[in-house]
């Protein structure tokens, strides 16, 4: 499992980081709504490797045959490189190319909360929240706690239904009623 985990938790972490960078470039001429949509249509496009490294792990090694839970392990652990592989990339990117890409975001956060109606006095303290989040966004570790939990639902889900569609049993030993209601009506 382990090749098979490593072969194809580096592809999909490799597509999906070029799928990253990508989209980060469109960010600004997109607009941050659509740049989400393709961030996760990015997501769900590297992931279905997980789908594809299952498949491969069960028919080439374990002779066609899988449980859900061997099956889950395998997607799970390919999920984990790929998510891995997305959070490095994102704070290389982050922190050395575009340091005040989430700016736009949290001003707009800020902007929404403003035009929201509310009493001023509530207004302030979201204010004051959605301003200390972009501060322990600065922290590496927070960001990339926060950058972890981006794909990694997306692909929680995929390994979930994949090993549901690629689980396989061994095939049932034929009983000996079975072989003895077929030989009656051979002789029929």
């Amino acid at each position: 499992m382990k090749k098979t985990v490593l072969t194809f938790g580096l592809i999909a972490g490799l597509i999906i980081s070029v799928l990253m960078d990508g989209s980060v470039l469109l960010a600004d001429k997109i607009g941050s709504g659509h740049s989400m949509i393709l961030g996760y249509a990015n997501m769900v496009a590297s992931f279905l490797l997980v789908y594809f490294g299952i498949r491969s792990y069960r028919d080439n090694s374990l002779a066609g045959r899988i449980s859900f839970g061997r099956a889950f392990a395998c997607g799970i652990l390919i999920t984990l490189i790929t998510t891995v592989c997305y959070v490095v990339t994102w704070e290389i990117i982050y922190f050395n190319f575009i340091p005040h890409f989430m700016d736009g975001y949290f001003a707009a956060q800020i902007h929404k909360v403003q035009a929201s109606g509310l009493e001023p006095a509530n207004i302030a303290t979201k204010v004051a929240a959605i301003q200390h989040s972009q501060q322990l966004y600065q922290n590496p570790f927070v960001n990339m706690a926060y950058t972890f939990m981006e794909p990694l639902p997306v692909g929680l889900v995929i390994t979930l239904i994949s090993a549901a569609i690629l689980r396989r049993k061994a095939p049932a030993k034929p009983t000996a009623t079975a072989t003895i209601h077929v030989d009656q009506k051979a002789g029929a």
